[in-house]
């Protein structure tokens, strides 16, 4: 009885083997599945006639499995997973006595050739659960010189510790060697949580600040909360009015920024502020510039209209929730200074500008403006008038040299991202589509610009506060500027000029498409990059053979020209890597100490669908139901823009992991030296369980946040969708420390040093509703025992 059902199993699992694997056949992909499906269809018929042969027919099937996989994944034991695990399975209860039994009359319980090859593939099996073939072993070892310009010390005073953007920090009392005694020192519940009709991409992404004796920080709906930084006690908070809405792209404030009157070096052009010596500017996401008492949390109303400064002025029609600010404004010299960010491709036009505002610290008053569609009239826009719409927008938090007066501007594209038909490329909105552009601080002048892209159409943004380091490369002295990119690039070029460091190469790409786009014969590649190697067949995966084939087959009938730069299609086009990119907001950490840099590049691929619009579906959805968002349906353009992450049907990626990685770099060569791994599979979100995945497999995970690096020679990273805050060695990328959070800190941590005289590492830990991580509102203080 039992070897009739086993075979009657065997007989479904055979057809449906059959069935996929022929679709895939059909699409023009290996035909090894059909043919397996054929092979453990004639075990199963000979099972169910009671022959021997069963077992030795399948012994055969398993090491063909078996050498087949070795061929096309070598010994990566997470791309084993699909191609063996049921059919390991199965090989196993063949093997077993209950099975064997009654095809020797109960003469013998074990099939020598059979459970031969059963045990030796689980001694496999389980040598390989020691083994991955991924990490780069390697060291850094650019000496320590503590001499050296850059990073914060004491303070935490900025989005990225300074107005240079590096994400370091000198304080070394954590180090390498205690940082396992590491302790929580107290934990803080904002009280903000997504409610209602709130956004799905509700973020908990801000950076806490350490200045003015106090741990200031943003959370999703705007509240600005101020801590204690030793206790977590409260000091003061704002809570402003909530307009909950499904409409709001990015519902995340990712940090808020600290102005002090009276610094030193402070140059101020006019009298000192009556009230307000020390401000908090926070950038809300219904485009507001609100500053507020350091000291209490009240309006400083000196500034603009009684503490705010509407940034719709001079926007002409704004559609709701189409201008947003999520990023840290720029305290540079008396000037703070905001780009912005735009609803994604809702419309085909009338999107706002991506003008680069500065106003003044003290008393609101707009100084300069630098308008990507009249880039060489920076004074401040006259009253009634309105600045051009459609331009490149900068959402990424700005950097600044203060020593050399420039601002760095990492702008974006402009709406819609994917279509460029009536883009005109003699226009000045061309030549600042995807540059970093370098600005004078009092100005607003321009002084250079470098694009990260050509005639982008993959939502190919300049996502990242650019990082400030001077650097030695192949002994050469250079003031560099780094620029990570959503392809994968990272930059280096020299800030005062503009000019590449590392080299760059224009690398031919596809050229043919839609009717009427005009596509770029080059794109730019850095040497110093971590473009995902291209995808093959080979490289889709799966938990099970049926949702690998189901990935197989779409990866077929996609077009994918085998580099990040596919043309978007009708068809549907593979896009690797996709809109969320290699690097994201989240930028590097860079330690001008030892001239290196900690990078967590991501894996995703997605898919692009364009969708014709008629002049009768021109207002019309094409793929979005009505009382759910509309981004990406372009109203009004020649095409809609469906994109979708390439996942299986059980929601998890269609590519093999590693999904993240880390990465650590040699400034002064360009060389990298280790690579690893980051993050489990524990907590993950999927379509197939009730509950989140209870088991941490360390596959390597997106993770969306950035790094802090140390003068203790140590990375602190959240980031991870598995709810863990880790610090490795940053030497050698060595994991030395992790604890598991309440919810997902896809946030970058700071560090400071406490009254108390003790070093304490704080992250925000609120999830990410994109990504489906834990969410909560906890902000996380750390200290060692």
């Amino acid at each position: 009885m039992i070897n009739k059902i086993t075979s009657i199993i065997m007989v479904i699992f055979a057809i449906a083997l059959i069935y996929m694997g022929g679709q895939l056949l059909l699409a023009g992909g290996s035909a090894f599945y059909a043919l397996m499906g054929v092979g453990v269809l004639l075990s199963a018929i000979l099972l169910m006639m009671n022959k021997r042969s069963a077992l030795t027919l399948y012994a055969l099937l398993m090491w063909v499995t078996l050498f087949w996989t070795i061929w096309e994944v070598g010994f990566d034991k997470w791309q084993w997973i699909p191609r063996g695990d049921l059919f390991g399975v199965l090989g196993v209860w063949l093997a077993l006595p209950w099975v064997v039994r009654p095809l020797y009359q109960g003469q013998r319980r074990f099939h020598p050739f059979l459970g031969g090859s059963v045990v030796l593939m689980v001694l496999l099996v389980v040598g390989l659960c020691f083994y991955d073939p991924l990490p780069q072993q390697g060291t850094i070892t650019t000496p320590r010189n503590a001499s050296a310009n850059g990073g914060a010390a004491e303070e935490w005073s900025a989005y990225g510790g300074t107005a240079d953007g590096q994400r370091f920090s000198a304080l070394k009392q954590i180090t390498k060697d205690n940082v396992k005694d590491l302790e929580v020192a107290w934990t803080y519940h904002t009280g903000d949580l997504r409610q209602g009709d709130d956004a799905t991409e509700y973020t908990f992404e801000a950076t806490p600040l350490k200045a003015n004796g106090m741990l200031y920080f943003c959370t999703p709906h705007n509240e600005v909360h101020a801590l204690d930084p030793e206790t977590g006690a409260v000091k003061w908070k704002t809570l402003p009015d909530k307009n909950r809405s499904y409409l709001q792209q990015h519902q995340t404030c990712r940090g808020v920024s600290y102005f002090d009157a009276g610094q030193q070096g402070q140059q101020q052009t006019g009298a000192a502020p009556a009230i307000c010596r020390k401000r908090i500017f926070n950038a809300t996401t219904d485009a507001r510039l609100l500053a507020l008492d350091a000291d209490t949390g009240k309006p400083c109303a000196d500034f603009g209209d009684n503490g705010v400064v509407n940034l719709r002025a001079n926007m002409g029609e704004v559609r709701p929730h189409a201008l947003m600010q999520t990023a840290a404004p720029l305290v540079a010299g008396n000037l703070v200074i905001v780009g912005g960010s735009v609803m994604d491709n809702g419309f085909n036009s009338g999107n706002p500008s991506g003008v680069i505002r500065a106003y003044d610290a003290v008393s609101g008053r707009l100084v300069w403006n630098f308008d990507p569609a009249n880039p060489d009239n920076t004074a401040p826009v006259a009253a009634g008038a309105t600045y051009p719409q459609d331009t490149p927008i900068a959402w990424a938090t700005l950097s600044a040299d203060l020593k050399n007066g420039l601002v760095y501007v990492p702008f974006g594209n402009a709406s819609p991202d994917e279509v460029g038909i009536e883009r005109d490329p003699a226009s000045n909105t061309e030549k600042f589509r995807d540059a970093l552009v370098a600005l004078d601080l009092k100005t607003g002048a321009f002084k250079w610009r470098y694009q990260s892209s050509n005639h982008d159409l993959w939502d190919r943004d300049n996502p990242s506060q650019p990082s400030l380091v001077d650097i030695n490369y192949q002994g050469k002295p250079q003031p560099a500027v780094i620029l990570p990119t959503k392809t994968g690039n990272l930059f280096v070029l020299n800030r005062l000029t503009g000019e590449p460091v590392y080299p760059v190469e224009q690398v031919k790409v596809s050229t043919d498409g839609i009717k009427g786009e005009q596509y770029a014969a080059t794109q730019p590649v850095s040497s110093l990059n971590f473009i995902p190697q291209p995808l093959t067949e080979k490289s889709m995966w799966g938990i099970t053979p049926f949702d690998q084939m189901a990935c197989r087959t779409t990866f077929r009938e996609l077009r994918y020209d085998g580099n990040p730069w596919t043309p978007p299609t009708e068809k549907g086009s593979l896009i690797f890597p996709g809109n969320i990119g290699v690097f994201n907001w989240g930028s590097v950490a860079v330690d001008p100490q030892r001239q290196m840099l900690i990078a967590a590049p991501v894996r995703l691929a997605y898919k692009y669908n364009l969708i014709k619009r008629t002049p009768e579906t021109e207002t019309q959805r094409t793929f979005t139901k009505d009382g759910t968002p509309y981004w990406n349906e372009n109203f009004h353009g020649d095409y809609a823009i469906h994109i979708q992450q390439m996942a299986s049907g059980l929601g998890i990626p269609c590519i093999a992991p590693p999904w993240g990685r880390m990465v650590g770099v040699d400034l002064t060569t360009g060389k990298t030296e280790w690579l690893r791994r980051v993050g489990t599979t524990k907590n993950l979100k999927t379509s197939f369980l009730p509950g989140r995945f209870p088991l941490g497999f360390p596959m390597g995970m997106v993770a969306h946040g950035g790094p802090l690096l140390t003068a203790g020679d140590l990375v602190f990273h959240g980031a991870t969708a598995d709810n863990f805050f880790r610090a490795y060695d940053s030497t050698t990328g060595e994991l030395l420390w992790q604890t598991e959070l309440s919810a997902g800190a896809q946030a970058t941590p700071s560090t400071f040093m406490g009254k108390d005289g003790k070093q304490y590492v704080v992250i925000a830990a609120g999830g990410h509703g994109s990504l489906g991580t834990t969410q909560g509102d906890s902000v996380v203080a750390f200290r060692l025992k």
